[in-house]
């Protein structure tokens, strides 16, 4: 067990690589410099530029003063701290993930083309069957042939059933058949893609609604879950199209994907800063199994590692 979380928060360290190289070896050069506001505006915009965002920034800055205030001779591991600090509190300001009883259990998964969407699907599959879930898997994403092609292999790959129409046809209909499907086969999590929609695109942010309005004319309680899943390499444009989908369908969590591809690992306290939505999943790689539960206190860890 302790080899496994070992293993576990080293892909976590690694996938921060970048982004901890950033911000660890420019914020050392600033140390032995007087605590002024010259110096100030340097930490601010090494921390805007790993993607913590303006208003994250600069509180982080306002923090910084009122502790050096209190005690201006902090070393670089002191500074290093205080910045773990306030890290936590930020990610604090989310709510708590509520638990769900309900089965089967319906998961909206939501995104732009190109963010991960729909090999995040299969890999969530992938994990609740791990924890002997039964899944199925809704092609729901039928504006894109590929996508419907992508989600069958991967349903065929890990094992798990799969509800598809032709290219084309109504993705609210797949909801709908898939739920239907989920409930006389006695599964315990549906996942349902949907398509790429583009956050300046207001009909295809309406056509989700629809596919929202389906699920809960079927099983009122649905879906417990709605996913966005960003590409944490977008950095600031992921922030923003976070606010967007929040306007059209309230999300419950955010899979920030290629995580290991970037060195805008700040992002994820960008997002809790300005939107509170939480994090519930992060991608560290490539594989199957590089798909993890977000954990606040490894994250912070990894980021701010010395």
């Amino acid at each position: 067990m302790i080899t496994f979380f070992k293993n576990r928060f080293q892909k976590v360290k690694d996938a921060l690589l970048k982004t901890r190289s950033a911000l660890g070896f420019r914020i050392k050069a600033l140390m032995g410099k007087p605590w002024d506001e010259d110096t100030f505006e340097q930490l601010e915009q090494i921390l805007y530029e790993a993607d913590l965002g303006g208003a994250c920034a600069e509180d982080f800055i306002d923090y910084l003063k009122s502790e050096l205030r209190l005690k201006p001779s902090h070393d670089f591991a002191s500074i290093i701290n205080l910045l773990k600090v306030r890290a936590g509190s930020i990610l604090n300001t989310a709510p708590a993930q509520k638990i769900q009883t309900d089965s089967p259990h319906i998961i909206l998964v939501v995104g732009v083309n190109g963010s991960g969407k729909t090999t995040s699907i299969a890999k969530l599959a992938y994990n609740y069957k791990k924890l002997g879930k039964k899944v199925l898997v809704a092609a729901g994403d039928t504006f894109r042939a590929g996508a419907i092609d992508q989600l069958t292999h991967w349903a065929e790959k890990i094992g798990v059933d799969i509800i598809k129409s032709k290219p084309g046809g109504d993705p609210s209909g797949v909801a709908f058949d898939a739920l239907s499907a989920a409930k006389s086969r006695g599964c315990d999590i549906v996942l349902i893609d949907t398509a790429g929609r583009l956050q300046n695109k207001t009909d295809l942010m309406q056509e989700l609604e629809k596919v929202r309005r389906v699920c809960q004319k079927h099983t009122p309680a649905s879906p417990q879950e709605t996913l966005l899943v960003l590409d944490a390499t977008t950095g600031q444009n992921a922030v923003d199209q976070a606010e967007v989908f929040h306007k059209f369908t309230p999300l419950t969590g955010i899979v920030l994907t290629k995580l290991d591809g970037s060195a805008k690992g700040g992002i994820v306290l960008a997002i809790y800063k300005k939107l509170s939505i939480p994090v519930q999943w992060i991608g560290v790689g490539e594989g199957v199994e590089d798909l993890m539960p977000f954990e606040p206190k490894e994250y912070i860890e990894a980021l701010f590692e010395l």
